[in-house]
């Protein structure tokens, strides 16, 4: 038996609600034969995250801007404003916040 393929097409109509957004899956956690990886597409507005808010990360997260506009600060260190084709990468337990500065799209992954 081979090790199972996540497909899917982008349809914003599969995503759900989220923490703060919606996401719609490609791998949820748990899934596979890797628990630890995820991955999806995060969409969320201004108006989904009127104040900025701080996130700890609970894994390595990397991500991909599809559109839109995030600024991210890493708590003590440098603030990125990500913005359509940019990339990031953040190490478990990294604290930031988050402003949505313009409505998202993010491509991300867990591992």
């Amino acid at each position: 038996m081979s090790a199972p393929i996540f497909h899917t097409a982008t349809d914003r109509a599969l995503a759900e609600p989220f923490a703060v957004g919606r996401v719609q899956w490609l791998r949820k956690p748990g899934d596979g034969e890797r628990p630890e990886l995820s991955g999806g597409l995060w969409t969320v507005t201004p108006e989904d995250a009127p104040e900025t808010f701080d996130l700890i990360f609970d894994e390595d997260e990397t991500l991909y801007i599809v559109e839109g506009h995030l600024r991210i600060e890493v708590i003590g260190g440098e603030t990125f404003d990500l913005t359509d084709g940019s990339m990031a990468s953040f190490n478990k337990g990294a604290k930031t916040r988050w402003t949505v500065v313009k409505p998202t799209t993010e491509f991300f992954v867990y591992s």
